[in-house]
């Protein structure tokens, strides 16, 4: 299996960001907020917000981010075709990886049943 992370399997640009906001389909959870949204493309994408409000450091906005690209890396061969962000709304460090890695899990199947599709 291909398990890279190139620019296809990201959300740039701001269209595609409000785009997935305008569906509101979203759920959260104590760390984590997803949104996520039907796309035409056969893969699914991923765009992460990390506020300076949420964590103040840079290396701290970056470790959270990178926690978030590896999991999507390792299973968006199991994800259907979906844009996907994922706003953090507390900072975690790594005592908390496992529990909101399964959060995360947790969320993106509970969001499964959302049908709109974004263009």
């Amino acid at each position: 299996m291909d398990y890279h992370f190139g620019k296809k399997y990201r959300l740039l640009k701001t269209d595609d960001f409000s785009s997935v906001f305008a569906l509101r389909c979203q759920k959260s959870r104590a760390w984590i907020q997803v949104f996520q949204a039907r796309n035409a493309l056969g893969f699914p994408r991923l765009g992460l917000i990390v506020a300076k409000k949420v964590a103040r450091r840079a290396n701290r906005r970056n470790y959270m981010k990178r926690v978030l690209r590896e999991w999507f890396r390792l299973h968006r061969h199991e994800l259907p075709p979906v844009d996907i962000i994922i706003r953090i709304r507390q900072p975690f460090r790594h005592t908390e990886y496992a529990d909101v890695v399964r959060t995360l899990q947790q969320l993106l199947v509970a969001t499964d049943g959302c049908k709109a599709t974004s263009q």
